[in-house]
């Protein structure tokens, strides 16, 4: 049998959660929440210290040296325009206004601006990292990804050949992600509803493109599980109630993908962003339109089992729950709340159902906010 990656794409549902014990590694260790600002003036990083019990303090707030793109509600229309490293020492950033990436090093909630360095393109939109290699995926003008070398100390440099375009010159880029062992890296389309699969070189340039149309419409977010197990979101068709999805893929050698579970309901309206637990059992989406997160368990082999009923977390009216972030002890669950300016958190217990904690506030609602990571 070929050897093969999995890629998978989840839907998630709401549940009352039970105040079950979560996935804990270490209960008393608190970290850190970091949000985008996405401003056209100033492009910013606000940071919040994060609690042994999930709560949020917030913190500074951190320029990065670039510009966003601005807007109110979603501009960038985008996962992952803020990522922190595997190694969670390094946050990335993207400033779409400026056309340039940004990088910090990370100390708790404090963070200290080390590069900034050009796109390769325009209007970055999302960034990814595995290893010494990072890519950005450009939106704007003739679309592409380009690739960086990720120094030790936090500097990046532009990887000579790297530059790759997609399917077409404006397939309307989402996000993109590498798989665990670093072999591929995928990209989603949302106007051509493609998925592109990149083999990666051993000098960390790309390979010919692979074109995979989506099993089901409204293609928007990709990530990849521990397992090889990769995860996409999909809206679902234009004007249809309750018709969000996710499916799973495997990836084979040839950078083929093949459907696992295909076109999964999540039972919400406007599925878009998801997170992916550490551990790779559970993965969860953010559905706006329904202010709700969907919950699904992830099997090795990339099966989707819908987590007690799919919906297991409720936001409050008008909350448009845009991006969304599991805490790196994989204990709790963040979203990023435009329409109120509010941070939503929830506890992930050992089932995958969710318990909410409240929001933490002060944010500046409908604002352009766009990208939430957490450590």
């Amino acid at each position: 049998m070929k050897a093969f990656r999995v890629l998978l794409v989840v839907a998630l549902g709401f549940v009352a959660g039970l105040p079950v014990r979560s996935n804990a590694q270490n209960p008393e260790r608190g970290g850190a929440v970091f949000l985008m600002t996405n401003a056209a003036n100033r492009n910013q990083v606000i940071a919040y210290e994060r609690n042994a019990d999930g709560s949020l303090q917030e913190g500074q707030t951190f320029s990065t040296g670039g510009q966003g793109s601005g807007g109110v509600t979603d501009p960038l229309g985008s996962q992952g325009s803020l990522t922190l490293t595997q190694d969670h020492r390094f946050l990335l950033a993207v400033n779409a206004g400026s056309n340039d990436v940004s990088v910090f090093r990370v100390f708790g909630a404090t963070l200290s601006l080390v590069d900034r360095v050009p796109s390769g393109g325009t209007m970055p939109v999302a960034v990814a990292q595995q290893g010494n290699l990072v890519y950005v995926v450009n939106a704007g003008g003739t679309s592409n990804v380009s690739g960086f070398y990720l120094h030790w100390r936090g500097y990046l440099r532009p990887i000579p050949n790297s530059t790759a375009l997609l399917s077409t010159a404006s397939p309307g880029a989402a996000s993109l992600s590498f798989d665990p062992r670093g072999q591929t890296l995928l990209v989603t389309e949302k106007t051509t509803n493609n998925i592109d699969a990149f083999p990666i070189r051993f000098n960390g340039t790309l390979g010919p493109i692979s074109i995979t149309p989506s099993v089901g419409p409204g293609l928007f977010g990709v990530l990849f599980a521990p397992s090889g197990v990769a995860v996409t979101t999909q809206t679902g068709p234009a004007g249809a109630q309750t018709a969000s999805a996710v499916s799973s893929y495997a990836v084979h050698r040839n950078e083929t993908l093949n459907a696992i579970s295909p076109d999964v309901p999540t039972d919400a309206n406007a599925t878009c962003w998801h997170a992916v637990t550490p551990d790779g059992r559970f993965v969860y989406t953010s559905n706006p339109r329904s202010t709700s997160i969907s919950g699904f368990a992830i099997s090795f082999q990339g099966a989707l089992t819908p987590i007690a009923g799919t919906v297991v977390g409720s936001l409050p009216a008008g909350s448009v729950n845009l991006d969304t972030a599991v805490s790196s002890d994989g204990r709790f669950l963040y979203t990023l709340n435009s329409g109120t300016g509010t941070v939503g958190i929830f506890g992930i217990n050992q089932d995958g159902t969710l318990t909410s904690l409240g929001e933490a506030g002060g944010l500046t609602a409908n604002a352009g906010y766009n990208g939430i990571a957490a450590n």
